[in-house]
């Protein structure tokens, strides 16, 4: 049987599905807002879902009336340790806000978090609902950045908040429905 083919930090190009074929799974998850986000674990992986913490190998697509955009992401936190959040796979409501408020104020940085109740699976304790900051934040350069947030690579993460603020403005829409699939 042949060794399984290691996945890079950061894979070499964005990820490529069809604006239809996302579409389709919003459309299924009952997602019917303007602007809004399709999140894939395992993406990069030859059965998705079967993914490593810490690499950006998952993809998150970006859906606008007026684009469609693909973005190198991480939705699994880059540790194991008891305790740890994994956002559940479901559909999800985030707002743009402010990401680090428990940090200095030059650390904090605009980000999307949470604008309702998500679940997420606790390393070792199971399934937990509620307000607990898993932002959609930018990731570092040698390491994802995530105790249970969903991250962007930080070269495309200007790109992606500056997208997400602008169109979800254009359509006056304040909530931002977040699909994380497999």
């Amino acid at each position: 049987m042949a060794a399984k083919a290691k996945i890079p930090f950061l894979p070499p190009a964005r990820p490529r599905r069809s604006r239809e074929s996302i579409e389709a799974l919003a459309r299924a998850a009952g997602v019917t807002a303007a602007v809004y986000l399709v999140g894939i674990r395992g993406y990069y992986h030859d059965n998705h879902g079967d993914n490593e913490r810490g690499l950006y190998d998952d993809a998150l697509f970006l859906v606008t009336p007026q684009s469609f955009i693909a973005f190198n992401a991480n939705v699994d936190p880059s540790v194991f340790r008891r305790g740890i959040a994994k956002l559940k796979n479901g559909l999800w409501s985030y707002k743009v806000g402010t990401h680090g408020l428990s940090k200095p104020k030059s650390q904090q940085y605009t980000a999307l978090v949470q604008a309702a109740e998500v679940t997420v699976i606790r390393d070792g304790e199971g399934p937990d609902t509620g307000m607990f900051g898993i932002n959609i934040h930018r990731g570092g350069n040698s390491g994802t950045s995530s105790l249970g947030c969903q991250t962007i690579h930080p070269s495309q993460w200007e790109a992606f908040i500056g997208m997400v603020r602008s169109e979800s403005a254009r359509q006056n829409q304040r909530i931002i429905p977040y699909l994380l699939t497999e």
